[in-house]
């Protein structure tokens, strides 16, 4: 079962109050300072991110096994600790972007 957590949008201009990701070097936004938890994301141009994370906006939701989540889909970020308790993966659904994030217990 998946939760919605968060949409995230690409942005050029750098967010307030962004947190800096250096493995993926991109300045990321809070959504859940956000009133409809929006993420803005604003990517150096030498990010590692995949084109589709850098360019397409994303829906985001927490499931109980990222693992099992990932199973048969189309990643094209695999999973990474995006905090000390957030595990995430990227796929990609159509067109659609999806982030996965797992709460470690």
């Amino acid at each position: 079962m998946a939760t919605y957590h968060h949409f995230g949008v690409p942005t050029k201009e750098r967010p307030q109050n962004a947190t800096y990701i250096e493995g993926g070097k991109v300045y990321a936004s809070d959504p859940e300072a956000h009133p409809y938890r929006i993420e803005f994301l604003c990517f150096d141009d030498d990010s590692p991110m995949p084109e589709a994370i850098r360019t397409q906006p994303h829906a985001a939701f927490l499931v109980s096994s990222l693992d099992t989540a990932l199973a048969g889909q189309n990643v094209i970020l695999p999973p990474f600790d995006a905090t000390e308790e957030l595990r995430c993966a990227f796929i990609q659904d159509g067109d659609a972007v999806i982030e996965l994030m797992e709460k470690r217990q």
